[in-house]
């Protein structure tokens, strides 16, 4: 069997780390790829030529599949830095005996400060200010007041967990929607409601949940109806969750007050999309759960699953499938 891991997030290739030391002292070796895949996302041939000679990956949002796993007979696990794995066939994983991972607990508050920075840079008019300041302008228009308002979260895992406290703190009520809970970790200072409710009562609704089936272009034309006209919407999660083409429409109609992206769908978004131009839209280009405390502590979770797969023991908690 293969000792080598290719290093494919592209925060930690050809970067020094304790997650490197992990994988050395357990006899792995890390293999970075070459220099001019240092600038986004590894390319399909990149990873069809590296990924054969190695038992591990640890993956940022490279796209994995049957195809890919045929070709890797020593492939053993994908450890995946982050908690969405939407990108690896989970199917074609199991059937080719691979292990996909992924490092739940370390990036919930960086997804959160993320959010509410996008929310304060569109309500406060921090961005555009500064933008029309750097012009010569100097425009006072008011900024949108968060105290008083309702925060809706869809999705109440460890990222919603972490926003409730956030938006408290700014003065706000929240109400959250999760068909996986049967109580609200935190009683009835954040009630769970119907899907419905979210929608007719938030100024804020803000998406962490995965993407699935269930939830691709959850918010849709059919969606928007049902919110409150001018709400802001907030997603740090995956872009597939909006039907761009009907926010789009909603924002330019006012039925949509605003919105804060860390996600689009494709990324980076076309030149073309309007999406780019709006005034009361911030966009980032998908770096909520990465800064720099989070992406070490997940780099480090990451090579441990790695060592413990190897070494023919289960990471526990972090095992997808």
């Amino acid at each position: 069997m293969s000792k080598r891991v290719l290093i494919g997030s592209l925060p930690l290739r050809h970067q020094p780390g304790r997650f490197r030391e992990i994988l050395l002292e357990a006899g792995l070796e890390p293999v970075d790829p070459p220099l001019n895949e240092n600038t986004g996302e590894l390319s399909a041939q990149c990873v069809a030529d590296l990924l054969p000679t190695c038992s591990a990956m640890i993956a940022g949002s490279e796209k994995l599949d049957g195809s890919l796993f045929e070709r890797c007979p020593d492939l053993k696990i994908i450890a995946r830095t982050g908690v969405g794995y939407d990108a690896v066939d989970i199917p074609a994983a199991q059937k080719h005996g691979i292990t996909v991972t992924i490092t739940p607990g370390v990036n919930q508050e960086s997804v959160a400060e993320q959010s509410f920075g996008l929310l304060l840079g569109l309500t406060r008019r921090i961005v555009i200010n500064s933008i029309s300041i750097a012009a010569g302008g100097w425009e006072r228009t008011l900024p949108i007041p968060l105290r008083g308002k309702t925060m809706g979260l869809i999705g109440l895992g460890r990222i919603g967990q972490a926003m409730v406290p956030k938006a408290k703190a700014f003065g706000m009520d929240v109400v959250a929607y999760d068909p996986y809970l049967k109580a609200s970790p935190f009683g009835p200072d954040v009630p769970l409601v119907s899907l419905d409710e979210v929608m007719k009562i938030s100024d804020v609704i803000s998406l962490h949940i995965p993407i699935s089936l269930d939830t691709k272009e959850l918010i849709r034309s059919e969606t928007i109806q049902q919110m409150k006209r001018g709400v802001i919407l907030i997603n740090t999660a995956r872009g597939g969750l909006i039907h761009e083409a009907d926010l789009i429409e909603a924002i330019r109609s006012g039925h949509v007050g605003g919105a804060c992206l860390d996600v689009t769908n494709p990324e980076p978004p076309l030149a073309d999309n309007p999406l780019r131009r709006f005034e009361n839209v911030i966009i980032s280009p998908h770096l909520g759960g990465i800064d720099s405390k989070s992406m070490a502590d997940m780099a480090d979770m990451a090579s441990w699953c790695v060592v413990e797969q190897l070494a023919g023991r289960k990471p526990e908690g972090c095992v997808v499938s």
